[in-house]
């Protein structure tokens, strides 16, 4: 399980370039793996932002700031703050700033996930947050759209999606399977209609 969380990512990372038309390299690339880095070893140093206590409200609070959410939603929105410095504008650039950012975060994360002998992190907080960091460009993608009912999809979209990743963590944390497996399809739903429709792209402008 530890080498699916340290391998996932940048194999995840690759099959997507191979799919998307546009790679964030250069600048972009190297300010993301930098960022990651940093938070990373600070949340390995520091620990969690939010102390959970029991199977609560805490604990999921903690699933979205710490574990699933926060840690996807944060390189998004840097993407947009350093758009003026001349990155590309374009979604797929976006996601794959995030996906280098999470790289050298989750490789950083493995070493305190071992030890906290909790097997279920390294499989499942990787795939959420790949869920997650494609799942919410591409429901943007859909509000450029036009069409007000795929705007207010989009827009239902953004808002739960991060809310159903965390509570699938929090599900099978607290050893309710059937719960999280019903919210993790909810979440990776995005993710595969994405891929199937980059997937399309790509064989067509072949």
């Amino acid at each position: 399980m530890s080498v699916f969380c340290l391998l996932w990512m940048p194999l995840f990372y690759l099959f997507w370039s191979a799919l998307s038309p546009g790679k964030d390299t250069g600048l972009g690339g190297i300010c993301a793996l930098l960022f990651g880095s940093i938070l990373g070893l600070v949340v390995f140093f520091g620990g969690p932002l939010i102390k959970p206590i029991g199977f609560g409200q805490s604990r999921w609070i903690s699933g979205f700031v710490d574990m699933v959410s926060v840690p996807v939603l944060l390189p998004l929105l840097l993407y947009l703050l350093l758009l003026p410095l001349g990155f590309s504008r374009t979604r797929a650039d976006a996601v794959n700033f995030a996906l280098l950012w999470l790289i050298p975060d989750l490789v950083i994360r493995t070493v305190s996930w071992r030890v906290q002998n909790q097997p279920f992190l390294l499989v499942l907080v990787p795939l959420l947050r790949t869920a997650l960091v494609i799942g919410i460009p591409f429901f943007v993608g859909l509000m450029v759209t036009g069409n007000v009912a795929l705007i207010l999809v989009a827009i239902l979209g953004i808002i739960g999606l991060p809310l159903a990743g965390t509570t699938s963590y929090w599900a099978f944390f607290c050893q309710r399977p059937s719960l999280g497996y019903v919210f993790f399809v909810i979440t990776v739903i995005p993710l595969g209609a994405a891929i199937g429709l980059s997937w399309y792209r790509a064989r067509k402008s072949c």
